[in-house]
């Protein structure tokens, strides 16, 4: 083997089946995902006359692994399909495999036997939301995993001796960066005043990186009899859990409270920078982040991008960011709130194209 490829290797206990896999993380490139493929090498004395099968699930965890109401476990399959990899259903040799597969076949052997699956396109990408400080046992979570397992057949309870489980990973990076510059501006009108406030706020690019510092450029014109005062900015990560409902959460990751003001008939124009990272909200319950393989470090869930017509289909945790403008037009007898709010990308940069494996 290359000393340049990384394999992942896991046995099971009784070592009667052991999974070769190139890699664990599994990009969607919205009009289509990486496939996951890889080899598992059996034991033919440990198997005992017994099937191999590989299985492939994405699962919705909404509670702990041991709780249990009236029977009913806190968790959704989200996508489950099962192959028989022993006794070979087709001849390896006429199957297509990839580079690393076919370096894995040639070093490991007649008992090595190739898989491949494809997600369909309606599945989400792992995300977790963060624990509470308190909290113990599994995250709420949308997680992918690679089982393999010895059996009679493919329903039979798995005996944990005799299986191999391998968390993997479906993400995203950013697509191809936009020349459009987000702009949100609108008009407000309020009572007993002749003229109206402006406002307008905009970003430099619609797609930001994991760690770099939000611009916002905000563009005040007021024409109004009100004072401004109290302006405010935030960026707040929008999740939509959609599982028997769909359910939003809307928690803010970055906020500056400003002390600027702008009386009847002046305007501003000034750019406010924003920090959304995970450093400064580590303790921050409900957060979404992205899916982890084991204490792996994270950061922030990045945004979800879907197809369009599989959105209505998508289960799971969704997630997007936008940057919201507060304040308040303070009048003679009322005040009122004002509100802007601009929707943008958090993702983390497309690496270098991968060689053809």
């Amino acid at each position: 083997m290359s000393p340049k490829h990384i394999v992942f290797k896991k046995v099971s206990h009784d070592k009667s089946v052991t999974v070769y896999m190139a890699k664990r993380d599994f990009v969607d490139h919205c009009d289509f995902v990486d496939p996951v493929d890889g080899v598992i090498l059996i034991d033919p004395l440990q198997l005992q006359g017994r099937k191999v099968y590989v299985m492939l699930s994405c699962t919705f965890r909404y509670g702990r692994q041991d709780m249990d109401v009236m029977g009913v476990a806190f968790r959704r399959d989200l996508f489950l399909v099962t192959r028989q990899v022993y006794p070979e259903l087709q001849d390896k040799d006429t199957l297509t495999h990839t580079k690393i597969q076919k370096k894995l076949l040639q070093k490991l052997g007649d008992n090595a036997f190739p898989f491949f699956f494809e997600f369909p396109d309606n599945l989400p990408c792992s995300v977790t939301l963060q624990p509470g400080p308190l909290d113990v046992g599994k995250k709420c979570a949308v997680e992918f995993e690679v089982k393999a397992f010895c059996g009679e057949n493919r329903d039979e309870k798995i005996n944990k001796q005799s299986s191999v489980r391998l968390s993997i990973r479906k993400i995203q990076f950013s697509p191809a960066l936009s020349d459009v510059a987000p702009v949100a501006e609108t008009t407000f009108e309020f009572l007993m005043s002749e003229n109206p406030l402006h406002v307008k706020m905009s970003l430099p690019k619609e797609t930001f990186y994991h760690g770099e510092p939000v611009k916002v450029n905000v563009d005040i014109t007021n024409s109004s009899s009100r004072n401004i005062k109290d302006i405010s900015l935030s960026v707040e990560q929008v999740t939509n859990v959609v599982l028997y409902s769909n359910d939003k959460y809307v928690k803010s990751v970055a906020i500056e409270e400003t002390e600027d003001t702008v009386p009847a008939g002046t305007s501003l124009r000034t750019d406010y920078t924003l920090f959304p990272v995970l450093a400064y909200n580590r303790e921050r319950r409900g957060l979404a982040l992205d899916g982890r393989l084991k204490h792996e470090d994270t950061n922030l869930a990045s945004s979800s991008i879907v197809k369009q017509d599989v959105l209505m289909d998508v289960q799971g945790i969704l997630v997007s960011y936008k940057v919201v403008l507060r304040m308040i037009a303070c009048g003679t007898l009322t005040s009122s709130d004002v509100c802007v709010e601009l929707p943008f990308k958090l993702m983390n940069p497309n690496p270098e194209p991968a060689k053809d494996r």
